[in-house]
């Protein structure tokens, strides 16, 4: 607890690895931004394209639809080439998507854009690493905390921000200033960042996975369930692919096409797992080198219930608080803004409480029941309450589900630290599987049963929970289970500087 006190209290020193957080969450914010540039403009876009809420409903859709292979592709560069390069590629590219919907004059520039913005979401796993590295592991919790809530707060910061952006310009191109603007400033950002940072501190060795292509297990049975687990990815492509083919984004050929690709990949991926773990097939993992690989399918579940469920509602919210009590499209935006608001506090106050309390596992149970408690509140909120009582509720609901994101990325780093960039990807992915689901439902069953899944969700994932291995009071490791870098103490690295 001392440990994380005196954490708390430097915070602001913006020295040693205090600076690289800092500047690590403030990358991660602005590839927020670009990443959620599109909601608040819905309302200006769809006036000046005369696009309709189901086009819009399907951009919302494709604005998550690549982050999911881009967060397991992306851990994997990650684990063999460090996070400071990695993030600055990212923050550079993110011009790229935000100036195709900049210049956009159809709806299918629109989804060209939006497809490769989604690749733009997956720059959290980079941080997650470059997090882990620098801070010791009775205090990562709170530092995976901060980065995640200040970082996430930049899809707020896009539901603030962008429409006055637009706003100032004025006119009809008013939105493509802002959105423009967005991916500038990260690409220059991208560069600073580059020039800033370190992989890790003074004296310490960076830690690459022994083999590339696919995350490296220690059991047989854990490779069954890696390869089981990578179906689910492969299957939240297909249901992206059918839901391009009913919008009519993707005709009956190019739909079969682009099945075939997302078969073929999801067979080498499979074929890449057995590979690189050849060697657990046949014969046993030395018990220094083991790590129990039944943590990371059971937060993966964890952040699809949390994170998945966060993106679905901060892509939604704004058109659907417009539709529901007649807002402009500004007040509309900015009363949606709340909702990803509370990052500001309540991710960090996730890791935090799992830093300090005695069971991270216990933390991430009661978050969770909260959790669908909650959305079994908005669900009556939404249709009969006031706007103000809507309100209240959704802050309330945003506090938890982001505090429960902040409390899983507590335990991600903590598992294995060689791999950790592949097994945030994996985790990281099945948030953004989560709201390809969500808002699947949303469009195919409306909002009752868009809130009702994910209190369902919640609660299957608090179940999950009780098998989660459990921590020691402070986060030291898991218990019972070793991790790679054992024997690190970083604490007395405080005055280091990158």
């Amino acid at each position: 607890m001392t440990g994380t006190v005196t954490g708390l209290r430097q915070i602001w020193s913006f020295t040693g690895r205090y600076r690289v957080l800092h500047l690590t969450w403030l990358a991660f914010f602005l590839t927020f931004v670009v990443w959620f540039n599109l909601p608040p403009l819905a309302g200006a876009i769809a006036a000046d394209l005369g696009l309709t809420h189901a086009q819009l409903a399907t951009l919302a859709l494709c604005n998550v639809a690549l982050t999911v292979p881009a967060r397991i592709l992306i851990g994997m560069v990650l684990d063999r080439f460090g996070p400071r390069r990695v993030f600055a590629g990212i923050l550079g590219y993110a011009a790229v998507p935000s100036l195709i919907c900049a210049t956009a004059t159809s709806y299918e520039w629109l989804i060209v854009g939006r497809l490769l913005a989604s690749i733009v979401g997956a720059g959290f796993v980079v941080g997650v690493r470059m997090v882990a590295e620098w801070f010791p592991k009775n205090e990562v919790g709170t530092a995976e905390g901060l980065y995640g809530g200040w970082g996430n707060f930049g899809a707020a910061g896009a539901a603030l921000a962008l429409p006055a952006v637009s706003w100032l310009f004025g006119g009809a191109d008013g939105w493509r200033w802002s959105m423009a603007a967005s991916g500038l400033v990260a690409a220059a950002y991208g560069v600073v960042y580059l020039r800033s940072v370190q992989d890790t501190p003074d004296g310490v060795v960076y830690l690459k996975p022994r083999k590339a292509g696919a995350l490296e297990v220690t059991s047989r049975r854990a490779v069954a369930a890696l390869s089981a687990a990578t179906l689910p990815l492969g299957a939240g492509l297909l249901l992206v692919t059918w839901r391009l083919s009913v919008a009519k984004v993707l005709g009956m050929s190019g739909a079969l096409v682009v099945v075939a690709v997302i078969l073929g990949l999801v067979a080498w991926q499979l074929a890449l797992i057995r590979r690189v773990n050849a060697p657990v097939l046949t014969s046993a993992t030395p018990p220094a080198e083991r790590y129990s690989f039944r943590s990371v399918p059971i937060l993966s579940l964890c952040y699809f219930a949390t994170f998945g469920s966060e993106v679905a509602v901060v892509s939604m919210l704004p058109l659907y608080l417009a539709n529901r009590f007649g807002l402009g499209g500004v007040a509309a935006g900015l009363l949606a803004g709340l909702y990803p608001f509370m990052n500001l506090t309540s991710r960090p106050a996730g890791g935090i409480v799992s830093d300090r309390v005695g069971s991270r596992r216990n933390v991430l149970l009661v978050l969770l029941i909260a959790l669908a408690a909650g959305y079994g509140g908005l669900i009556l909120a939404m249709d009969l309450w006031p706007l103000a009582a809507v309100a209240v509720v959704l802050v309330i609901v945003a506090v938890l589900v982001e505090a429960g994101a902040g409390a899983t990325f507590a335990v991600v780093p903590l598992i294995n630290a060689r791999s950790t960039g592949q097994i945030s990807g994996m985790v990281g992915a099945y948030g953004n599987l989560g709201a390809l689901c969500f808002l699947t439902i949303l469009a195919l069953w409306g909002s009752t049963a868009f809130f009702a899944s994910m209190a369902l969700v919640a609660l299957v994932a608090a179940a999950g929970c009780l098998a989660l291995p459990d921590l020691a009071g402070h986060g030291d490791e898991l218990a019972g289970l070793p991790v790679a870098r054992s024997g690190e103490d970083l604490a007395e690295l405080e005055g280091v500087s990158a």
